[in-house]
């Protein structure tokens, strides 16, 4: 999976890479025209020289790397990136909803929580750091959740300050009175496995927990920030 590339080489592939396509959902397959071998892609791989190809049997997608072309079904690709708005942020999660956590993934197969949210903004053209940590100082802060919307990142500690979890804001309540007193409202996150919870003020609410002390439910992450990339 890993190619040697010289000088020219690189510069070339980095020119191409700041205007690729991208590969939308979470796992698809590209057909090398050097030797029909099938290799497969996941959400968020950047396509250099992507061109849509129409001829009289067939329309595909036609991507290079390294001088090599690839053919891929035009409909798993995206050829820039979508505008981050509510709308579009639901369509894109809900393909990556219960797969499961993976410390160091950032897949369908497996991802953790700032893989999964690196790889989703990927598809709105927002380049993230790594790490929960680094991505909490991308941005601008957003100093109240009053303001917060849909494609906000979210970050949390366990109580010791350090920012060890984050997440996207799916949706704000469109309530003002009720913004006013008690601002919530909904983001997906990957914690166990890819999923919608509740967010308020206080952090990230989960029906999930629950026990003979909180039959309804109990606080898993505390809200520490809120960035705008």
């Amino acid at each position: 999976m890993v190619t040697p590339m010289s000088d020219k080489e690189y510069r070339a592939y980095k020119k191409a890479y700041q205007t690729a396509a991208y590969v939308l959902f979470p796992m698809t397959y590209a057909v090398s025209e050097n030797n029909g071998q099938t290799i497969p892609l996941t959400a968020g791989t950047r396509l250099t020289n992507y061109k849509l190809q129409i001829t009289n049997d067939a329309t595909y997608g036609r991507f290079e790397i390294l001088g090599v072309g690839f053919r891929i079904d035009p409909n798993m690709v995206t050829a820039q990136p979508l505008v981050l708005n509510e709308q579009n942020l639901q369509q894109a999660v809900r393909f990556f909803l219960n797969t499961p956590y993976l410390w160091g993934g950032k897949n369908a197969l497996g991802m953790d929580c700032s893989g999964f949210t690196q790889t989703v903004l990927s598809l709105f053209g927002k380049h993230l750091l790594r790490n929960a940590s680094e991505q909490a100082t991308q941005g601008r802060a957003i100093t109240s959740i009053r303001n917060a919307r849909a494609g906000d990142l979210v970050f949390f500690d366990h109580h010791d300050g350090r920012i060890s979890h984050v997440g996207i804001i799916l949706q704000m309540s469109n309530d003002k009175s009720q913004m006013t007193n008690h601002p919530e409202g909904v983001l997906v996150h990957c914690s166990g496995r890819v999923k919608v919870e509740k967010l308020d003020e206080n952090g990230i609410f989960s029906t999930e927990r629950i026990d003979e002390n909180n039959p309804n439910g109990q606080y898993t992450h505390h809200l520490v920030s809120i960035r705008r990339v």
